[in-house]
């Protein structure tokens, strides 16, 4: 090979590795669930938003990144997640007690919005701007929500409801920064002993006033249900009684046309009876019913003999 040939080589082999350190230093990778925004050190926004994945990016361009997946946050007194430290912290109610809460959310960063998220901190990263204005901010615009709530709501039947409440706070607050917020929630809530005797205080007597209560409408219930039963049995027995008045009704009806009929017939034989009875048969009848007798009369020795007899 000519010196020429070799020089060539040389120069040839210099430059690829020259273009190849050259774009290894001018990639850019993407995790996924992420986008990229390109600033150009001479000024602005360079470029569309980048995807996942490996890019070329001049070395004089900038990539931040930021999480368009959803991702998990802690704000707790335990070492959880990215809350190593103890990040509880303290909220007012609208009577002036205080709570010590831990929370717990869940964010992304809107892809559509990227851009002006980029410009509005500063080309802050998204784990930035997670640590200086999002946690912030989740204490202050707590505090917000539950200073409209008193302390026996937070601990009674508007627990559910206070963290409705501030899912929808929340959600509105941060939607103008390009921040998505997927969920909150409060994981505990405590106050101090003298309050926290109180409201058990309350909620027993809550207790006993509904546990009387119950009883109450037990009682009704039953009382209402005896009256019912009465009332049923009284309409019963009415009912019972206008059958048997009925029966006996239609039986003494019945027997005074038993009677009528008796009666009737008996008159209808008499009568058929006397029509009958001629004076000879009268005559006859008499003579029947002589016994052989002859009467007298006293102060006379002769018998009298009245044949009409």
């Amino acid at each position: 090979m000519s010196s020429k040939g070799l020089l060539g080589g040389v120069i040839l082999g210099g430059v690829l590795i020259v273009g190849t350190v050259g774009a290894f230093m001018c990639s850019e990778k993407v995790p996924a669930g992420y986008v990229g925004i390109v600033y150009n050190m001479n000024g602005g926004i360079d470029g569309e938003v980048l995807t996942q994945g490996w890019h070329l990016v001049a070395p004089t361009k900038k990539v931040t990144t930021y999480s368009i997946g959803i991702e998990q946050s802690y704000l707790t007194s335990e070492d959880k997640g990215d809350s190593p430290a103890d990040e509880s912290f303290s909220t007012p109610t609208s009577d002036g007690k205080s709570l010590k809460v831990d929370l717990e959310f869940s964010y992304k960063f809107d892809q559509d919005k990227i851009a002006n998220t980029f410009v509005m901190f500063k080309g802050q990263a998204g784990k930035s701007i997670k640590d200086t204005f999002i946690k912030p901010k989740m204490r202050a615009w707590t505090q917000e929500v539950t200073a409209k709530y008193p302390v026996t709501d937070v601990f009674g039947d508007k627990r559910q409801e206070l963290n409705e409440a501030l899912d929808v706070y929340l959600k509105q607050k941060f939607e103008p920064y390009g921040i998505i917020i997927d969920t909150v929630n409060f994981t505990n809530i405590s106050t101090d002993s003298e309050t926290s005797a109180a409201i058990q205080k309350k909620v027993t007597a809550q207790q006993e006033l509904e546990l009387a209560n119950i009883e109450a409408k037990t009682a009704k219930v039953q009382a209402d249900k005896d009256k019912q039963v009465a009332l049923i049995a009284a309409e019963q027995e009415k009912e019972k009684a206008a059958i048997v008045a009925e029966q006996k009704k239609i039986q003494a009806k019945g027997d005074a046309e038993a009677m009528r009929i008796k009666a009737e017939a008996e008159a209808d034989a008499n009568a058929k009876v006397a029509a009958s009875l001629t004076s000879e048969l009268i005559e006859k009848q008499k003579i029947e019913k002589w016994s052989g007798n002859v009467p007298t009369v006293q102060g006379s020795a002769t018998p009298i003999i009245d044949m009409t007899k």
